[in-house]
C-alpha cells in the first residue's frame, strides 16, 4: 500500500479532468432528455451506497471507498449498458476487502437483495446467486486496473484540526486519524492545528461526506477537499463565523501588551495557566497552508452549487451524514438578516445555477443550526428517487434496440465476458 499520495496510483491515474468526465457520459447522453439528471444520479447512487454500507456495518472510510470505486467504474462504463445496483453491491464487497473490513459474499447478496427490493427502489431482478456478484467483482477489479488504494480527506481533516473536547469525536474519527504524528505535512507548513468546537468539526466531516455525492473526489486531491471543508465550516458554523466577524471588526492593537503593567514571571505563568487561550487566527492558519486558495475557493463554489441544486432533490437520509441542512439554514438566515456573506453565497449560487434551482428541500435537519423550515418550489420540478429510477429504466430500454440492431449492422456483445473475448481475438 502506498503511503505517499503523490507516488500512488490514486494521484497518477485517478485524478481526472472534466473532459474525461464528459467523455464517460457520451453514450448515456443519447438516451436522456436532460443532462442535469446525471448530477442527481451522483447524489442518488452515493446515498444508496451509504445506506447499504450502514446495513453492512461499514465505517465511513469503507463507504467512501465504495463510492470512489463506483465513480471510477463509470468512467469506463455507461449507466445504460450496466445494472448500477449490481455494481453498487460489488463496490461495497470489494471496498470491504480493500479497507480490511471484509463481509462474506452471502451477507452482501442477502442484504443488497433485501434492501434493493424495498421502496423507493423496488428492484426485483437483483440476483440471488452469489456467483453473479463474484463475477461482477472480477469485472470491477479489472476496470479499476487493480488500483484499490484510495486516499480520503478524513485523514487530512483530523491532521489539520482538533476539537475542544476530542475524546468522543476522536474515537469516531480514529479510523482515519490514529497514528498521525506531528511531523511535517506535505500540504503546508502552518504551525499547529485549527482548534474547532465539536459541532464545527462534525460539520466539516459532513461536508467531506457531501463531496462524495459529486465528482469532486475524481477531480481534486483529497487534501484540497479537506481544506475546502474547513473553509466552508468557518462560514456555515454560526458561532465560529460570529467569532471571525467580531475579530474583523476589532481595531488592530499591536501595543496592548506594552500598555499593560509588568508582572513577575511567576504571576505570568500562574495567570497563563488559569486564563483562556487567545482566539485563533483563522485567516493566518489558511495563509500558512501551502495550497492555492483560489483553487479552494473554486471547490467551495462547486459545493455551493451542489447544495443549491440539492434543494430540488427529495430523499430521506441521515442528517448526520450531510451538511445540507446547515447550508440551507445559513441561506435562510442570510436572506432574512442580510448577512455580509449573503452576497457571496447567494450570488455564486445564481451564477453557477439557473434560476430554477431555488426549490424546496427535504426535512433534513442541520446538525448545528437546527431544523430548517421547508420552502416551496418556485416553478421548479422536484426530483425524487422514483423519478430517477424511471429515467434509468428508460435509458436502458432505449439502449436495447440500438444494441440489437446497431447502425453498423454488426451485433454488439452485451455480455462483458464475450466482449473481452472478442476483443482478444
Amino acid at each position: 500500500m502506498a503511503t505517499d499520495f503523490w507516488a500512488s496510483s490514486h494521484y497518477k491515474r485517478w485524478v481526472v479532468d472534466r473532459a474525461t468526465l464528459r467523455q464517460a457520459r457520451v453514450d448515456d447522453l443519447q438516451y436522456v432528455d436532460d443532462p442535469e439528471y446525471f448530477t442527481y444520479f451522483s447524489v442518488f447512487f452515493a446515498n444508496v451506497i451509504t445506506k447499504l454500507g450502514k446495513k453492512l456495518n461499514f465505517r465511513q472510510r469503507v463507504i467512501a471507498t465504495a463510492i470512489v470505486f463506483f465513480r471510477r467504474f463509470y468512467l469506463k462504463n455507461s449507466y445504460c449498458e450496466t445494472d448500477p445496483f449490481v455494481v453498487i453491491a460489488a463496490c461495497c464487497y470489494v471496498a470491504g476487502k480493500a479497507e480490511e473490513s471484509p463481509v462474506h459474499i452471502k451477507n452482501v447478496v442477502a442484504e443488497a437483495r433485501l434492501f434493493f427490493s424495498q421502496q423507493p427502489y423496488g428492484v426485483k431482478s437483483f440476483p440471488s446467486d452469489n456467483s453473479k456478484l463474484a463475477e461482477m467483482e472480477f469485472y470491477l477489479v479489472a476496470d479499476l486496473e487493480c488500483d484499490l488504494t484510495v486516499f480520503h480527506p478524513y485523514r487530512t481533516l483530523m491532521a489539520l484540526s482538533k476539537t475542544e473536547s476530542s475524546s468522543d469525536f476522536m474515537a469516531e474519527a480514529g479510523e482515519v486519524g490514529v497514528g498521525i504524528d506531528d511531523g511535517p505535512r506535505y500540504w503546508g507548513t502552518g504551525e499547529g492545528q485549527l482548534e474547532l468546537p465539536d459541532e464545527a468539526l462534525q460539520l466539516a466531516w459532513s461536508i467531506i461526506n457531501d463531496t462524495y455525492r459529486s465528482d469532486l473526489c475524481l477531480l481534486y486531491p483529497p487534501h484540497l477537499l479537506a481544506i475546502t471543508a474547513l473553509y466552508l465550516t468557518l462560514v456555515l458554523h454560526g458561532p465560529t463565523r460570529d467569532l471571525i466577524q467580531q475579530k474583523s471588526h476589532l481595531a488592530p492593537s499591536g501595543d496592548t501588551h506594552a500598555n499593560s503593567p509588568r508582572r513577575s514571571s511567576r504571576q505570568a505563568s500562574t495567570s497563563s495557566l488559569g486564563s483562556k487561550k487567545p482566539p485563533q487566527d483563522y485567516i493566518g492558519f489558511f495563509a500558512g497552508l501551502n495550497v492555492s486558495m483560489p483553487l479552494v475557493a473554486t471547490i467551495s463554489q462547486e459545493m455551493i452549487s451542489l447544495y443549491s441544486m440539492w434543494e430540488r432533490y427529495r430523499e430521506d437520509i441521515d442528517p448526520s451524514d450531510t451538511a445540507r441542512g446547515a447550508f440551507h439554514g445559513q441561506a435562510s438566515a442570510q436572506t432574512q438578516a442580510g448577512s455580509p456573506y449573503s452576497a457571496t453565497t447567494q450570488g455564486s449560487s445564481k451564477r453557477t445555477l439557473s434560476g430554477s434551482r431555488s426549490g424546496s428541500h427535504s426535512r433534513v435537519g442541520t446538525p448545528t443550526e437546527g431544523a430548517d423550515e421547508p420552502r416551496k418550489a418556485e416553478g421548479a420540478r422536484v426530483i425524487t428517487p422514483a423519478m430517477l429510477l424511471q429515467v434509468l429504466t428508460k435509458m436502458r430500454d432505449n439502449r436495447l434496440p440500438d444494441v440489437a440492431h446497431p447502425a453498423s449492422g454488426r451485433p454488439v456483445a452485451v455480455n462483458k465476458m464475450l466482449e473481452r473475448t472478442q476483443a482478444a481475438g
